[in-house]
C-alpha cells in the first residue's frame, strides 16, 4: 500500500497540530501549501495550483508563494479571516542530518497581525476576547501591535454592541456561551467584517485564567494589579492572554499592563449615534474627509492619530480630567511659536509603539531600528520645550516622556546609517564599532588585492609568467599551471588536479589566504548579526520606558493638533458646568463650515437646560439645516468634553452623559426590518436608555408612517421626555408636524424654534437661521420644486393642497391638549403603563360621511344579517371618530 513519503508524513503531521489554519510550509526559498490548503490558497489569492509527488497514487494538490514576497499573500489571508500558521526550518540545511527541522513560529490571525503594511496606522488592530457567564459579559481588548490591554465587565448586550463600535475589533474570540447569548453573530462577521471565533472551554477556567495573569505580570495576587472587581472580566482577559500566548509564540513582554475600565468613566455614544454624528468617518462613504476626526486631526505622529481617534470615541464626564486637558491646549494655543517648534520636532518621529513591538518580536530589521534611533534624537529637543510650560497635563507629559538617550546612543554607535533590510548579509555594524568587525570587513575586501599580490610574487620566485589564481567552488583557490611550465614548478607546490592542458597546485601560504578569505564572510555575517541582536535586545528589554515616552508623545501631539485646529478655526475655550446648562452663542459646524466656501456658514445659538429649556421643538421645511443644526450642538458638547475648543463665539457646556441621536431614515431590508421599525427600534433604546443627565437629538420621529400614528407617536414621545419622573433629558426635538408648537404653553419646558424662511412669491429662500417661535407651514411643495420637480406635478400638488384642510387635525389636537393636562393633574404612569391609545385617535372619517353612507343604503334589500353588520360598522367609525 503507498505511504506519504517523509517529508509530506511531517507535513501531514504539522497540519494535524494547526487543524484551523492555513499552514504556510518553508521548503527553501518558498513556503508550500498543500492538499486542501492548496486548493483554498490558489483560489483566494489567485495563484496556480500545481501537484506534487507525495508517495501517493494521485499526486498532491499544491501551490506556493516566494518567502520574501510573504507578507503580502499572508495579509489578504488574513484579511478575509483566515489563520496562518507559519511553519519555518529551525536548523541550517547545511549541518541537517537527514530532513531539516521545521516548526511553526508564529499563527497569525486578523486580530494578531503586527505587519506596518497591512495596518491603518490610525486606528488600533484589536482583538477581543468575550465571555459570557451568568447573564453578565467579561471583555477583554488587546492591541498586539501596541501593547494596550484592556478589561471591563458588562451587564446587558446593549453595552456590549456600544463597546464593539467603540473598539471595532478585527477579530472576536469567546466561549461557547456566548454564541447563545443572542447577539447577532451573523451581523458581526458579515456586515461589520469580525472574525469570530469559539475556543474550547478550558481556556475560560478560572484558575487557569487567574494563574495565567499573575505569572504573565509577576505579581502575587490580583489586588496588586486593581482587578479584584472583575470577576467575569478576569476570565475574559486570562483566555485572550492564553490564546495569544499560544498564537504569538513569545514573551508578550509589551504588554506591560492590563488596565481595568468601566464605561460609566465615559461619555456613552451608541452605534447609531457614532453613525449619524459622523466621528471618524462619514455615514455614506465610509471615508475620514467629512467627519470630526478630518477636521481635528493635524496629527504628526500615529501614535497621535490614533489617541485622537481614541479621545473622540471616548469623550470624558469627569470635568476636572476635562478642565486639564483644556489647561493644556489653551497654552499651546496660546505659545504659538513653541508649539510649531514642537510639531517640526514630532515631525520625523516614526512610531514608537508598533516599532517596539516589532523589536519585542524580533522581527524589527536594521532599517526599523534606525528609524527608532532617528525618532529618539527628536526627544530631547521637545522634553526642553515642554519643559517651559506650566499646564498640569504638560507638565505630567514632560515628566513621562524619557529621552531615552541611552538607547539613542546604543543604537547609533552600533548601526550603520543606511543598514540594509535583511539581517544577516551584512553591512549592519558601523566601522569602529567591533575591532573583529573590522578585521573581518577588511579581510573580506582586501582579499583580492592579497591573491593578486600572491599570484606576482609567486610568478617572480618560479619564473612562471602564464601562472595564475584561480577559485572554484569544489577546490577553492589554486594555481594553475600550463603543461608546458609544469617542469618548472617547485618542489613545495602540492598537485591537487591534472587537466588535459595544465597541473593545478596549491601552496601552505594560499590555503591559510583561501581560509582567511572565504571564512572571513561567513563569519563577518554572523557576528554582524548576533551583534545586531544583542543591541536590538538592549531595546527590548526597556519596553515599558519607551511605551511610556510613546503615551507622552501621543498625547502631547494631540493636544498641539487641537490647539493649531482652535487656532485656524476661531475656536473658543468652552466653559464647563454641572448644572445642567447647555449654552452655545454662535454655534458653528466643525464639519460643514469647513465643506462651505468662503466662511458662508450661517451661526446659531442653542439654550437648553434641566427647568424651563429643557426641549426645543424645531420647526421648518427640509432643507432648510434643522438636522445641521441639531448635529452641531451635538458635536459642541462632544467636543468640550473631550478637551477642545469649540466652535462659537461663546460655550457654556453642562456635562452630558450620553448623547443619543435619531435621525434621518434607513432601510434594514437584510435583517427583514423597514424604515419605521429602524426608527422605532432606535427611539426605544433612546428612551429606555436615556438620563435625565443625557442629550437627545430627535429628527423626524415618526415620519416612517401615517400622519396621524407618526403625529401621534411624535407628541407621545415630546411628553415622556419632557416629564421629570419619567426622563427629563435636555432634547432637540426636529420635526414637519408643526401641531407640535401646540406643546409649547401647555408643557412648561417646551419651547418652539423654527428655521427662518423668506418667501418671494411660490418660492422661498433659506435663511439657515434659527429663531423663537414656531412655523406654520412645511413648504414642502416650494422645497420639490427647488429640487428640480417637474411643473406640471408642482401645479397640480397645489390643487390638492388647497382641497385639503387641516381643520380636523388642529382641532383634534386642541381636543388632545386638554385631556392631556387634565390626565396629568390625575394620575402618572410609567412609560410602559402611558396609555397612547388617545394619540392615535386620528381618523379621516367625519360624521357628515356617516350620515352619507346611511342615507345611500338600500333597507329593502339587506339581510338582518347585513343589516347587523352595517350597523356594527358604523358604529364604529363614529366611536373611532369621537375616541369612545
Amino acid at each position: 500500500m503507498a505511504e506519504l513519503t517523509p517529508m509530506m508524513q511531517r507535513y501531514v503531521e504539522t497540519k494535524k497540530e494547526y487543524s484551523d489554519c492555513i499552514l504556510f510550509y518553508r521548503l527553501g526559498d518558498f513556503y508550500e501549501m498543500f492538499f486542501d490548503d492548496a486548493i483554498t490558497a490558489s483560489r483566494e489569492l489567485e495563484i496556480t495550483l500545481t501537484g506534487k509527488s507525495c508517495g501517493l497514487e494521485e499526486r498532491a494538490p499544491m501551490c506556493g508563494i516566494p518567502y520574501h514576497a510573504v507578507e503580502g499573500y499572508l495579509n489578504k489571508l488574513v484579511g478575509k479571516g483566515y489563520k496562518v500558521a507559519i511553519c519555518e526550518q529551525v536548523e541550517d540545511p547545511k549541518l541537517a542530518k537527514g530532513l531539516v527541522k521545521r516548526d511553526v513560529v508564529r499563527i497569525v490571525t486578523p486580530g494578531t497581525n503586527i505587519d506596518g503594511q497591512s495596518m491603518d496606522e490610525t486606528r488600533n488592530n484589536y482583538i477581543m476576547c468575550i465571555v459570557y457567564i451568568a447573564d453578565r459579559y467579561g471583555l477583554s481588548i488587546a492591541d498586539v501591535s501596541t501593547g494596550d490591554y484592556f478589561v471591563t465587565e458588562l451587564e446587558d448586550s446593549l453595552k456590549l454592541k456600544d463597546e464593539l463600535s467603540k473598539f471595532m475589533p478585527s477579530e472576536i474570540i469567546c466561549n461557547e456561551a456566548f454564541y447563545m447569548s443572542g447577539m447577532d453573530l451573523d451581523d458581526l462577521k458579515q456586515r461589520l467584517g469580525i472574525a469570530v471565533y469559539s475556543l474550547d472551554a478550558w481556556y475560560f477556567d478560572d484558575e487557569l485564567c487567574k494563574k495565567k495573569i499573575l505569572e504573565h505580570f509577576k505579581t502575587a495576587s490580583l489586588d496588586g494589579l486593581g482587578l479584584q472587581d472583575y470577576d467575569c472580566g478576569i476570565i475574559s482577559a486570562g483566555a485572550l492572554l492564553q490564546y495569544l500566548y499560544e498564537t504569538q509564540k513569545n514573551s508578550l513582554s509589551h504588554l506591560t499592563h492590563l488596565t481595568g475600565y468601566t464605561t460609566g468613566k465615559f461619555m456613552m455614544i451608541d452605534s447609531s449615534t457614532r453613525r449619524n454624528l459622523e466621528l471618524c468617518e462619514t455615514l455614506r462613504e465610509k471615508q475620514k474627509r467629512g467627519s470630526l476626526l478630518w477636521v481635528l486631526d493635524k496629527t504628526k505622529t500615529a501614535m497621535g492619530a490614533r489617541t485622537l481617534r481614541t479621545y473622540i470615541e471616548q469623550p470624558l464626564i469627569n470635568k476636572q480630567s476635562i478642565l486639564d486637558r483644556l489647561d493644556a491646549v489653551e497654552e499651546l494655543k496660546n505659545n504659538a511659536i513653541a508649539r510649531e517648534e514642537m510639531r517640526e520636532y514630532l515631525t520625523p518621529v516614526y512610531d514608537l509603539e508598533r516599532l517596539i513591538t516589532r523589536i519585542v518580536y524580533q522581527s524589527a530589521n536594521p532599517r526599523d531600528l534606525n528609524a527608532f534611533q532617528s525618532s529618539l534624537t527628536m526627544l530631547p529637543h521637545i522634553r526642553y520645550i515642554l519643559s517651559e510650560m506650566n499646564s498640569p497635563l504638560l507638565k505630567q507629559i514632560c515628566e513621562e516622556l524619557d529621552p531615552l538617550e541611552d538607547l539613542c546612543k546604543r543604537i547609533g554607535d552600533a548601526i550603520t546609517e543606511e543598514p540594509p533590510i535583511a539581517m544577516k548579509e551584512g553591512g549592519i555594524i558601523r566601522d569602529g564599532y567591533n575591532e573583529e568587525i573590522d578585521r573581518l570587513r577588511h579581510a573580506k575586501s582586501d582579499g583580492k588585492s592579497w591573491i593578486a599580490k600572491l599570484e606576482s610574487d609567486e610568478r617572480e620566485k618560479t619564473g612562471i609568467k602564464s601562472m595564475k589564481v584561480k577559485y572554484n567552488k569544489v577546490f577553492g583557490y589554486y594555481l594553475e599551471v600550463t603543461n608546458s611550465f609544469k617542469d618548472m614548478v617547485p618542489d613545495y607546490y602540492t598537485r591537487k588536479q591534472t587537466l588535459t592542458n595544465a597541473e593545478r597546485y596549491i601552496i601552505p601560504e594560499l590555503k591559510e589566504l583561501e581560509d582567511t578569505i572565504l571564512g572571513a564572510e561567513d563569519k563577518l555575517y554572523a557576528l554582524e548579526y548576533d551583534l545586531y541582536c544583542n543591541v536590538r535586545n538592549a531595546v527590548a528589554a526597556e519596553v515599558e520606558r519607551i511605551q511610556l515616552t510613546a503615551k507622552a508623545i501621543a498625547k502631547l501631539d494631540v493636544f498641539a493638533s487641537m490647539a493649531l485646529v482652535a487656532e485656524r478655526n476661531n475656536y473658543v475655550r468652552p466653559k464647563i458646568n454641572e448644572n445642567g446648562v447647555i449654552d452655545i452663542k454662535d454655534g458653528r459646524h466643525p464639519v460643514v463650515e469647513k465643506m462651505i466656501p468662503n466662511d458662508m456658514f450661517i451661526s446659531n445659538d442653542t439654550y437648553l437646560d434641566d427647568k424651563k429649556q429643557r426641549i426645543s421643538i424645531i420647526t421648518g421645511p427640509n432643507m432648510a439645516g434643522k438636522s445641521t443644526y441639531m448635529r452641531q450642538a451635538a458635536l459642541i458638547v462632544l467636543m468640550a468634553q473631550i478637551g477642545s475648543f469649540v466652535p462659537a463665539s461663546k460655550a457654556n457646556i453642562g456635562l452630558v452623559d450620553r448623547i443619543f441621536t435619531r435621525v434621518g431614515a434607513s432601510d434594514d431590508l437584510a435583517s427583514g426590518q423597514s424604515t419605521f421599525m429602524v426608527e422605532m427600534t432606535e427611539v426605544a433604546n433612546i428612551l429606555r436608555n436615556a438620563t435625565s443627565n443625557s442629550l437627545l437629538i430627535l429628527d423626524e420621529i415618526g415620519r416612517g408612517t401615517s400622519t396621524f400614528d407618526g403625529l401621534s407617536i411624535a407628541w407621545a414621545v415630546v411628553e415622556y421626555i419632557s416629564d421629570n419622573k419619567l426622563l427629563g433629558a435636555k432634547t432637540l426635538f426636529a420635526t414637519h408636524y408643526h401641531e407640535l408648537t401646540e406643546l409649547e404653553g401647555k408643557i412648561e419646558n417646551v419651547n418652539n424654534y423654527c428655521i427662518a424662511v423668506k418667501e418671494k412669491g411660490d418660492d422661498i429662500v433659506f435663511l439657515r437661521k434659527i429663531v423663537k417661535g414656531g412655523a406654520d407651514k412645511s413648504y414642502g411643495i416650494q422645497v420639490a420644486k427647488l429640487a428640480g420637480v417637474p411643473d406640471i406635478v408642482i401645479d397640480r400638488a397645489k390643487e390638492i393642497v388647497e382641497e385639503l384642510s387641516d381643520e380636523d387635525i388642529t382641532t383634534r389636537v386642541n381636543e388632545i391638549s386638554v385631556k392631556t393636562a387634565q390626565t396629568k393633574k390625575t394620575k402618572t404612569k410609567k412609560y410602559d403603563e402611558v396609555d397612547i391609545a388617545q394619540f392615535s385617535l386620528f381618523d379621516t372619517v367625519k360624521d357628515d360621511d356617516v350620515l352619507e353612507e346611511l342615507k345611500e343604503i338600500d333597507v329593502s334589500n339587506l339581510t338582518p344579517m347585513d343589516a347587523l353588520n352595517t350597523i356594527y360598522r358604523l358604529q364604529n367609525k363614529l366611536r373611532n371618530r369621537w375616541g369612545s
